[in-house]
């Protein structure tokens, strides 16, 4: 009896634990796919929770997120942070005011199994807003290592009067 209580309890165990592995193989099965999560994972409206394992998990271990801008002294500056580093800085504003940012263009170069891409994002306070509050461009470095895509670095910066987005960077119509 001792044993079938055991096993029972142990197989348990092991269903619970099947419950709480998410597979999120197919968010990074391919380059399109990666990125079209990296947009929706850190977007929703204000009260929405963020899936930040499913953010984590897009990213190589040592990757970093790099926004740029000017100083308080106007000089050109970047920031590095972890995936972790960025939950921490940036999770509670995204909940408290609701953020969505929208990819317009992409231009991707590929070189055996890197990928620079130039992502041009629209961002917007709700779903439904008309005009976005800020727009930028996203240079994110990929590589895939044979089984799947990963996020090497993200290197950012918003557009500005003095520097607004190149037209080459824009939708084509």
């Amino acid at each position: 009896m001792k044993k079938l209580i055991v096993g029972f309890m142990l197989l348990t165990l092991a269903i619970h634990a099947q419950e709480d592995t998410n597979d999120y193989s197919n968010n990074v099965a391919t380059l399109d796919s990666t990125i079209e999560t990296l947009y929706n994972v850190i977007s929703g409206d204000a009260g929405v929770e963020r899936d930040w394992e499913l953010f984590k998990h897009l990213f190589h271990k040592d990757a970093k997120l790099i926004p740029s801008g000017k100083s308080p002294e106007g000089k050109h500056v970047a920031r590095y942070m972890t995936p972790d580093d960025y939950i921490q800085s940036s999770g509670k504003w995204l909940l408290e005011n609701g953020f969505h940012e929208v990819e317009l263009n992409r231009e991707t170069h590929t070189f055996g199994n890197i990928t620079q891409v130039f992502s041009t994002y629209e961002s917007y306070r709700k779903k439904d807003d008309k005009e976005p509050f800020m727009r930028g461009i996203n240079s994110i470095q990929l590589m895939n290592d044979g089984e799947r895509w990963w996020i090497i670095n993200i290197f950012w910066m918003q557009e500005s009067k003095a520097n607004p987005i190149p037209e080459d960077y824009l939708p084509k119509n």
